[in-house]
């Protein structure tokens, strides 16, 4: 297991310590420029609130068409767009949730002073994951769970946080990290996160590295 990471950190460590650097660009100055070469073809700039949404677009999807949706709609898309515009939109791509994921866009837009408020308050990740993706928080993003709660703090800089998806999941239960569980609960997600972080202690890599090494073993893909 350890081999087969540190080949993939020789293969693309460059990549990966690029998009590190655009997360933390996004989250320092809010707003990045993102280079997805030679794993596709795209270039696009991004803002918190454009990754919030994309985020929200992967989930039950895949890193590709959130970064195709990202692309396409671009920062004031997501500002401005009518519910019935983003629908048409994601529905132009082919995301299979259009409507759900527009119609959650649009309350993340909605709401998403309470977000800067609660991001500019700082603070432990885990607290702020929980607040983003518990439904009796004042912060709950709809459509944000663990994982996507997760996947958004890292990608705006906080770089010690598990997104335990399904190719980490797969990957975690092929070495026998943890047992074959068949769902996902907190409890679970939770015991995933303490295997990826001993993992990544024996490396020397943080958890958003190791994230992106794994997805690249799973994907041949440095993506997001």
């Amino acid at each position: 297991m350890f081999e087969e990471i540190l080949l993939a950190k020789k293969e693309v460590e460059p990549f990966v310590k690029r998009r590190l650097e655009e997360f933390k660009k996004l989250g320092d100055s809010g707003k990045t420029t993102f280079d997805f070469r030679p794993f596709l073809d795209v270039q696009y700039e991004a803002d918190l609130f454009s990754e919030l949404c994309f985020c929200i677009l992967t989930a039950n999807s895949s890193a590709v068409l959130g970064i195709k949706a990202q692309k396409q709609i671009g920062m004031e898309g997501f500002k401005k767009m009518s519910l019935e515009e983003l629908t048409e939109a994601l529905s132009s791509i082919g995301h299979r949730f259009a409507r759900q994921r527009a119609e959650r866009i649009v309350k993340a837009r909605d709401n998403f002073d309470k977000t800067l408020e609660l991001l500019k308050g700082g603070g432990d990740p885990s607290n702020l994951r929980d607040l983003l993706s518990d439904t009796c928080s004042k912060y709950k993003v709809e459509g944000f769970g663990m994982k996507e709660a997760s996947h958004f703090l890292r990608n705006i800089g906080y770089d010690n946080l598990s997104i335990v998806d399904r190719h980490i999941f797969r990957f975690l239960k092929e070495k026998g990290l943890i047992p074959d569980y068949k769902t996902m609960t907190r409890k679970i997600y939770l015991q995933a996160e303490k295997a990826l972080k001993e993992v990544g202690e024996k490396l020397g890599v943080s958890m958003a590295e190791l994230d992106l090494y794994i997805f690249y073993l799973k994907t041949r893909k440095v993506l997001k």
